[in-house]
């Protein structure tokens, strides 16, 4: 994807590109955070056809989703590229003995061999999170290694 980027002194930055299937979209990020997404007229690539402004918390919000997918499908590309290797995603459930406690405290990766990558706490991804890192019910774990690995974790965390 050809990415253009216009600085728009006193304001931020547009960065526009054309989708595969060509349509023209911008994004005017602004210096106070907030972005206003622009779609270009299918007929005419100079005029906005329709702009939609997002609050900085919404421009947030949508960069979440939009890297979720694309953590999880990077993620798919590295197990279809190495044999033995899976991902897997294990729910921290109410009542879980790890709810309020650490990935540390887990030993997980010297337990099991697998690794715990990344967790989505609602509808965020925290890659690589580190070992003072609190798990909460609700949050998803996602673990890479073998299937032995990523079961052990699995037992692990919803027994304890």
């Amino acid at each position: 994807m050809e990415l253009e980027r216009t600085a728009l002194p006193g304001i931020g930055l547009c960065h526009t590109f054309t989708t595969a299937r060509g349509r023209r979209v911008g994004v005017i990020s602004y210096y106070t955070g907030e972005r206003d997404v622009l779609v270009y007229d299918a007929y005419d690539p100079d005029t906005v056809a329709e702009e939609i402004h997002l609050s900085a918390a919404e421009a947030d919000g949508v960069a979440d989703l939009l890297s979720v997918a694309d953590v999880v499908e990077r993620l798919a590309d590295v197990e279809r590229q190495m044999h033995g290797l899976i991902t897997r995603k294990i729910p921290i459930d109410r009542g879980s003995v790890y709810d309020g406690r650490t990935l540390g405290e887990t030993r997980a990766r010297t337990r099991t061999g697998a690794s715990i990558v990344a967790v989505v706490r609602d509808g965020t991804v925290i890659v690589s999170p580190r070992p003072d890192f609190g798990f909460v019910a609700g949050d998803v774990i996602v673990v890479v290694g073998t299937d032995d690995g990523t079961a052990a974790v699995a037992g692990l965390l919803t027994d304890g």
